[in-house]
């Protein structure tokens, strides 16, 4: 988003909800106040970040559903973003997309990322806003129809470059923030990358992107995983950020590095 922004284009965020139910992540912001008032905390985080990155922003207004935890898992709560109507969800969604005209849309995938249900309706709701935002029968009162070109799923979570950085401090004798993720991918199995279609060329703007990632200073540890490897070492060896192409209305080639591949001032 910073290297899109920075090269002139538009670029907005959607949030859904304002993060009600979050968990404090950062022991640092584990104190009196914080979570009591973690609406606005987080409304101010989030303006932060924006500024950070240099992209706009618009707020959906939905409750946050919490990430439930046990086995078996308990009821989400009444009235949160999971349980939404989703053509509810679709219709602010359409509206956002018309009024801002996006060429391209990334959203999470099937499985939100990481198994989140406020991703996962996140990805639902994304997946028929790419199919209705054009149809000019669709909610003509959301606004004048609008198709977007490309929609992408976000994979920021790559074994493969967690395991170089992990393999690497390791050999360097130092602890490894990056171990209980393994240990949790080695169980699951999943590799994310075999879906990558499209790898972004970004290192000059990872420490924009550090930035931002800090500004979430309720959900982000300045001493975790997030920041284990020096960002010169992640500019030299993954300096890419990586996508999956789920929808296009364009005609591209496997493997991408642009996000706005194919899309030409005809293809609008």
């Amino acid at each position: 988003m910073a290297r899109y922004a920075a090269e002139g284009n538009r670029v907005m965020v959607v949030t859904c909800t304002g993060g009600e139910r979050g968990d404090i992540l950062n022991p640092a912001m584990d104190k009196p106040g914080v979570l009591e008032n973690i609406s606005e905390i987080r409304k101010k985080e989030m303006a932060t970040a924006m500024e950070v990155l240099g992209t706009e922003h618009r707020w959906l207004g939905y409750e946050d559903s919490g990430l439930p935890q046990g086995d078996p898992l308990p009821p989400l709560p009444a009235g949160c973003f999971a349980l939404e109507d989703l053509d509810k969800v679709t219709r602010d969604l359409v509206a956002v997309i018309r009024e801002f005209q996006p060429h391209v849309i990334i959203t999470y995938d099937e499985n939100g990322g990481y198994p989140h249900p406020d991703h996962i309706k996140v990805h639902e709701a994304s997946m028929q806003a790419w199919e209705k935002a054009g149809d000019a029968d669709y909610e003509p009162e959301a606004g004048a129809p609008w198709k977007p070109l490309k929609l992408y799923y976000t994979h920021g979570f790559i074994r493969q470059r967690m395991q170089m950085f992990h393999d690497l401090l390791i050999a360097e004798g130092k602890p490894s923030p990056y171990t209980p993720m393994l240990e949790r991918w080695q169980a699951n199995q999943a590799d994310i990358m075999a879906r990558v279609t499209t790898q972004v060329p970004s290192a000059q703007y990872f420490e924009q992107r550090d930035a931002a990632l800090r500004a979430h200073a309720t959900q982000i540890d300045p001493a975790g995983a997030f920041f284990g490897t020096p960002v010169e070492v992640q500019q030299e060896l993954w300096p890419t950020e990586e996508f999956e192409l789920a929808k296009t209305r364009v005609k591209t080639s496997i493997p991408e590095d642009d996000l706005f591949a194919g899309i030409t001032p005809d293809a609008e």
